[in-house]
């Protein structure tokens, strides 16, 4: 028998009455007819005295068999709970054959004891039945002078001592069988090497069970531990290399890596018993999951620190590497159980609990506390193999980004509610504040920094789920919000605060990393700042309508639209400052052009004392509005030249000084055309020759400066260009070109 099939034999541990088991039943030859004829003759019957004798000795043969397997190096493929059952059932067996043989040829003999006594009973019957014919040797071989046999021994764990009787009697049988006793009675040599070898079995199964008790509640004693490894080394010793003569009986019994194998057994036993309601069907969520492996967690910090403490310090002075193996028995059991529980695993929850626990708590240093215990000689082996973890990163990012988008429409949705309740946004440090920015920033921090923990690459992966699900937000959320109800000067104002705040704090927070966010977040904010703008323009709107009418020379009708733009300021007080100033400056060129607008739009020119008093009227209201865009802080200054440039034109007493101004005007405004000039010089009564030659002149300038700067002004700014002329003005121009010389 192997090593291995023997360390699948329980012993009992304690000698105790047992009930017999039945006999296994072995295929039988049929008798020949001198047996028949000899059977007749004699007038016996085929009673259970003769079937016993044939079930044992088969038992026999195939435990003989087995043996001879060892000696060779095989395994028997037989059932391993047949091999466990071995020991008990051959010697069992044999005491019934050899008991009811020497009942029949011997009936004065003295009972043999039963079961009851242990393993020595087949050592006292095989002895006895053979002592005169055989090899001289009686009971007392297996039952020494101190009145303890080999079973008790090792029911008591006295390893020790019950090896070195086992190997005293190996050494006498092997020199009885080297002298040539056995010679007429090989099968006395069997049965005699056979008792030894289920005794060194049984040992080995004490083994067994000392180990799977090393862990349990109870434990076992340091004592006992030591003694294990003694006899472990003890074997080692006497079974050094396997006989030249392919002799089983003093075969080497392995019992280094059967103690090993055993160690690798219990730890896996309790390794799949931690959290056995939940491995069971009990996990539904990943909180059961997360309990589950805190559970395996605790378990396996607890044996190991009993291991460190306690185990080695036992198995230290025979030089067995208690932690080490123990150490990988634990890893190997873990990632076993892991793996089960990983095919299990469903929705991003439950996948990113298994890899958050392996990467982060099972691989932490902290993991087994504040012992100082040391690494194994060769690196473990990854918890869970390349392959499988790439497919639960996999899995988990594929939940993830379906999760990530649901969580943008829960977003959406929230803000929805806030609108359709017509919830004014707070005002936090200053500025106007909606709950879209911390939400969608928890959002992706949160995920970003979960997948961080467990791998680099996870972590980029989740910050591409997130970008591209906050790009598909954008337009949605701009489309849900400019179709409700809730479009106010606060409510824009704070979408355009969250739009930046998440432009800076997320492009600071992972650089290098989310820049395509950078354009969709500056266009749903100049989104927002055009509809802010939009609602300045039509509130303004009327007021332009009576500027420049008879009303406007003797009454001050630009205030009205003034106080609209103070008030529209104070919103952008709240609004953050980059876009606050661009928002004022582009409120400052719209009233600007507005008001020009309106100026040469004027479908009659001005005539004696009106042209003068609409040119100090322009003077004044030019200056009001650069004092009202100054004080509100506007920086747009390039502004400030293009309605005192009008009004000195129109009030110009020294016709020939006109053109200085106009040059003026033209090269502060490149973006002015010649309809624009046209209109200009339409305000006041001119001749047509002077016409033609300031209309020319504005044609040079103009081309030169196309030449040198294109059709815009210096920094790009735009004013005339997105006024407006009517055809009519075309036409006119187009004459007074023609009538030139």
């Amino acid at each position: 028998m192997s090593s291995s099939s023997a360390a699948k034999m329980p012993l009992p541990r304690t000698v105790t009455s047992a009930p017999v088991l039945h006999r296994a039943k072995e295929p039988m030859e049929p008798p020949t007819a001198a047996q028949s004829t000899q059977r007749a003759s004699d007038g016996d019957e085929p009673g259970p005295r003769w079937e016993g004798l044939r079930s044992g000795l088969g038992t026999f043969r195939r435990a003989f068999h087995w043996s001879s397997q060892r000696a060779s190096g095989q395994t028997p493929k037989d059932d391993p709970g047949l091999l466990r059952r071995g020991s008990h059932f051959l010697l069992r067996s044999l005491r019934r054959t050899l008991d009811s043989s020497a009942a029949a040829d011997q009936p004065q003999a003295p009972d043999v004891p039963g079961v009851a006594q242990g393993l020595e009973a087949p050592s006292a019957v095989i002895g006895g039945a053979n002592q005169k014919t055989c090899t001289g040797v009686g009971p007392e071989e297996l039952e020494p002078g101190a009145g303890k046999s080999v079973a008790d021994l090792i029911t008591e764990r006295q390893l020790l001592a019950a090896f070195q009787q086992l190997r005293h009697l190996e050494t006498q049988l092997v020199a009885e069988k080297a002298s040539g006793t056995f010679k007429q009675n090989p099968t006395a040599f069997a049965r005699r090497a056979m008792d030894v070898c289920l005794h060194y079995d049984g040992l080995a199964a004490e083994i067994s069970t000392i180990v799977h008790e090393t862990l349990s509640p109870d434990g076992v004693d340091t004592a006992t531990l030591a003694e294990l490894a003694d006899v472990v080394h003890a074997e080692e010793e006497a079974h050094r290399a396997p006989p030249a003569d392919g002799d089983f009986l003093t075969t080497p019994r392995h019992w280094r890596q059967h103690w090993e194998d055993a160690v690798r057994r219990s730890v896996q036993e309790r390794v799949q018993q931690a959290g056995t309601g939940e491995a069971l069907g009990a996990v539904k969520g990943a909180s059961d999951l997360a309990q589950l492996l805190t559970n395996l967690g605790c378990l396996v910090r607890r044996d190991l620190q009993k291991v460190q403490l306690q185990v080695q310090p036992a198995y230290a002075a025979s030089g067995f590497p208690a932690w080490e193996v123990y150490l990988h028995a634990f890893h190997g059991a873990v990632a076993q159980r892991l793996q089960e529980l990983a095919y299990k695993a469903r929705g991003s929850e439950q996948l990113y609990v298994l890899l958050d626990w392996a990467a982060n708590v099972y691989s932490s240093p902290e993991f087994l506390g504040a012992l100082d215990l040391g690494l194994p000689t060769e690196p473990l082996p990854p918890l869970l193999a390349p392959d499988l973890w790439a497919q639960l990163e996999r899995d988990y990012t594929s939940f993830l980004e379906t999760k990530i988008m649901n969580c943008f429409d829960n977003i959406l949705q929230l803000e929805q509610s806030c609108w359709a309740a017509a919830e004014a946004p707070d005002i936090l440090q200053g500025r106007y504040h909606t709950p879209l920015c911390i939400d969608v920033h928890t959002l992706v921090a949160q995920h970003v920094k979960a997948a961080g923990a467990v791998s680099v690459e996870l972590k980029a992966t989740t910050l591409q789920i997130c970008a591209r699900a906050l790009r598909l937000f954008l337009p949605r959320f701009e489309k849900a919000f400019l179709e409700s109800k809730a479009v106010n000067e606060p409510q824009l104002g704070a979408n355009i605060n969250a739009c930046e705040e998440l432009r800076t704090s997320l492009l600071s927070k992972f650089p290098g990393t989310l820049e395509e966010l950078e354009k969709p977040l500056v266009a749903a904010a100049s989104t927002f700042q055009k509809q802010l703008l939009q609602g300045l323009q039509h509130n303004v709107q009327p007021y332009f309508r009576v500027l420049c009418t008879k009303a406007w020379l003797t009454q001050d009708m630009l205030q009205p639209l003034m106080d609209e733009v103070v008030a529209f300021a104070q919103h952008l007080k709240h609004v953050a400052p980059p876009w606050a100033q661009e928002t004022l400056q582009e409120a400052h060129r719209y009233v600007v052009r507005e008001y020009l607008a309106q100026v040469l739009k004027r479908p009659k020119r001005f005539q004696g004392v009106d042209r003068m008093t609409g040119a100090q009227k322009m003077n004044l209201d030019a200056q009001a509005i650069c004092d009202t865009f100054q004080g509100l802080g506007s920086e747009a200054t390039w502004l400030g030249q293009a309605i005192p440039c009008m009004a000195d034109i129109l009030g110009e007493t020294d016709k020939d000084d006109i053109r200085r101004h106009l040059e003026t005007l033209i090269r502060s405004y490149p973006d002015i055309r010649n309809d624009h000039v046209l209109a200009i010089l339409a305000l006041r009564r001119l001749g047509l020759r002077r016409k033609q030659l300031l209309l020319q002149r504005a044609q040079d300038l103009l081309s030169a400066a196309a030449k040198a700067e294109g059709s815009q002004a210096p920094g790009g700014h735009v004013l005339f260009g997105e006024i407006q002329m009517s055809t009519s003005t075309d036409v006119l121009i187009t004459r007074i070109c023609c009538s030139c010389p």
